[in-house]
């Protein structure tokens, strides 16, 4: 066994400390029900291990093969595996999902009467042992965090813009409500002039009228 399998099989057995086992016979099938809401990712992790540690094996090459059923007992996966590995699938169903593991043997039936301990987990939702997966899983929240801190820089130069362009817009109003009331002063101080001069020169041709000076 190389150094990976020796890595995975001792994460395998600090997984299922604490999950459970059952006796499987060789070629025999046992089955176990999940209750599994609706877009549940479940991963399962198993060791297949002779029940008497101290006995040699007879089936160095047992494997395990893995069926699950949804609710309306259609299969959803199966696949053959080694004496240790996971399995994922996802349920599309809410209710009972059924797990069940055979072992096969490479020996005839009559003499497949071995007894096997199978060790098992079942965790629901996002688990993962896998350094590579946590490592991308780091990767792609650094993404987005750096995502959202770009959206939030071009939200913040959105409001900036949008408090200049109000800034401008009373500038705007106020210029033109100031040229506006300049104007009608303007306007207002010609007409005073102009009715002081017209006042001022029907007063002086008054005055020389009485002194019959004209």
């Amino acid at each position: 066994m190389g150094l990976r399998g020796t890595g995975f099989l001792l994460q395998c057995y600090l997984m299922l400390a604490v999950g459970m086992y059952f006796d499987l016979g060789e070629l025999e099938e046992k089955c176990i029900i999940e209750e599994i809401p609706e877009d549940t990712l479940v991963t399962g992790y198993f060791l297949l291990e002779p029940w008497d540690l101290t006995a040699s094996t007879h089936s160095p090459h047992l494997g395990v093969t893995v069926t699950v059923r949804d609710p309306n007992h259609e299969v959803l996966m199966t696949k053959r595996y080694g004496k240790f590995s996971k399995f994922t699938f996802t349920a599309h169903a809410s209710g009972q999902h059924y797990l069940c593991f055979q072992t096969n043997s490479t020996r005839f039936s009559v003499f497949a009467g071995e007894k096997l301990k199978l060790h098992l987990d079942v965790q629901m939702g996002e688990h993962s042992i896998d350094p590579n997966v946590d490592r991308t899983k780091h990767n792609m929240e650094s993404l987005e965090s750096n995502l959202n801190h770009l959206i939030d820089q071009m939200t913040h130069i959105t409001r900036q813009q949008e408090y200049q362009r109000e800034k401008e817009e009373t500038f705007r109003q106020i210029s033109e409500d100031t040229n506006s009331k300049v104007l009608w002063w303007a306007v207002v101080q010609t007409s005073i002039l102009l009715s002081v001069g017209f006042w001022q020169m029907k007063r002086l041709k008054d005055f020389f009228i009485a002194k019959k000076l004209v």
